[in-house]
């Protein structure tokens, strides 16, 4: 908990905080999609305008398809195909919140491989799993749920909020360890230079893959079949 403490000195309460503490003052509201001067000094930038879809496109594809910006958010109702930044990350500080539908599905991936012999993101990036947990058309193992490194390591702790409520994800890679942490809990952590990390990616539908080799890529968001809208992401390097 000291790194999250460290990580977090000088940072104002999140967007999510804000709207839950102070839901009908209009004077708090948060902007969003914007970074405070102090995020700028600390090296920050936003991957998401606010706007437009600049910065992004289809995964193996030259634009963001059907995904659309719309009151501050960057959505998708469903089967309109995964988005991956236009640049790579290698080390870095990822925050983005999200919001799912009941019985919604999706995910945040790093370290992605754009190449033709990999026709899905999953195939070479890790994910921080979304789901909707209690609501799910199907059992779901621990691995396989909210802040999960999907199908690999389960989170330690449930801390999604209910579906239609913005989540805030904070995501730190650096030199292989990584981190996640979901509305200001940390609930996973994995080192994947480590025996353990290995032994359970081999025991994963990931094993016969590329997945997780490279130690940087693009980042990806998910579009899984059904509504999902992203907004507040920002980046600093490491």
């Amino acid at each position: 908990m000291a790194v999250l403490a460290l990580l977090m000195a000088g940072c104002g309460p999140s967007s999510v905080e804000s709207e839950k503490s102070n839901p009908q003052s209009v004077s708090s509201t948060p902007q969003h999609n914007t970074l405070s001067e102090m995020e700028k000094e600390d090296g920050w930038e936003l991957l998401f305008d606010g706007t437009s879809t600049k910065g992004w496109h289809a995964y193996l594809g030259s634009d963001s398809l059907g995904w659309e910006v719309k009151d501050g958010e960057l959505m998708t109702l469903g089967k309109q195909g995964d988005i991956v930044t236009d640049r790579d990350f290698e080390n870095f500080e990822l925050l983005v919140e999200w919001k799912i539908e009941e019985q919604g599905n999706s995910g945040i991936f790093y370290h992605v491989v754009e190449q033709a012999q990999y026709p899905r993101m999953h195939e070479t990036g890790p994910e921080f799993q979304i789901i909707d947990d209690e609501n799910y058309p199907q059992e779901l193992m621990e691995n396989q749920k909210t802040g999960a490194n999907s199908d690999v390591k389960a989170a330690s702790v449930a801390a999604s909020n209910p579906p239609g409520n913005w989540n805030e994800t904070r995501i730190r890679v650096d030199g292989g360890k990584v981190i996640f942490w979901l509305n200001g809990q940390q609930i996973n952590d994995y080192d994947m230079e480590s025996a353990e990390w290995q032994e359970l990616v081999a025991k994963s539908k990931f094993a016969p893959m590329d997945y997780a080799k490279v130690r940087g890529g693009k980042i990806g968001l998910q579009d899984h079949g059904g509504p999902v809208a992203f907004r507040n992401i920002k980046i600093r390097k490491l």
